[in-house]
């Protein structure tokens, strides 16, 4: 199973929307899919006490994480980095042991034209210090707001980037369990 991860709790956000064609690709290449919506994650996880102790409706995420065969975050930027409720969910998965040998790759996306480089930057320190299996190609989508349409549907170009993209992840994350 892949996880996917909306990597902002943002209404309405094009970052869901770009996770959601994420999801589709990998369901129609025949794998199964858990897309994690942090505008899901259950509002007791934002307590002080959850630190000590995960609420009950947590684990599903959790498990999502520890049983993936491969994580793949779009992280859109904001303020020059990564949304704070997505280190937030980071921070709340199990330590040391989530995301460890996990194959792991990002897509990023922007209102501007660098596509969310700062973003994924800043991400990819963050797994690679929980010891994650980074993929060396990432995806940037710039302009994210003209590259979608009314549909949810990528421009041409960037769909075919995006498909070429998560092909090659899969194969890394094979490559990686074998």
């Amino acid at each position: 199973m892949f996880a996917v991860i909306s990597g902002t709790n943002r209404p309405g956000s094009q970052t869901r929307k770009v996770a959601q064609l994420v999801s589709d690709y990998l369901e129609t290449a025949g794998h199964a899919v858990r897309l994690l919506d942090l505008r899901e994650l259950p509002a007791e996880l934002f307590s002080p006490d959850a630190y000590a102790q995960k609420p009950a409706k947590f684990a599903a995420y959790q498990d999502a994480i520890s049983d993936a065969r491969g994580v793949i975050t779009v992280v859109p930027e904001y303020n020059g980095s990564f949304p704070g409720a997505l280190k937030y969910f980071v921070d709340m998965l199990r330590f040391p042991e989530s995301l460890v040998g996990t194959p792991s790759c990002f897509i990023g996306l922007a209102a501007g034209r660098w596509g969310g480089l700062r973003a994924v930057e800043h991400l990819e320190q963050v797994f690679h210090y929980r010891k994650a299996c980074l993929h060396g190609e990432r995806l940037y989508l710039p302009n994210v707001f003209q590259l979608l349409d009314e549909a949810g549907q990528l421009e041409r170009e960037f769909q075919q980037r995006l498909e070429t993209l998560l092909s090659g992840f899969v194969s890394f994350a094979e490559r990686l369990s074998s």
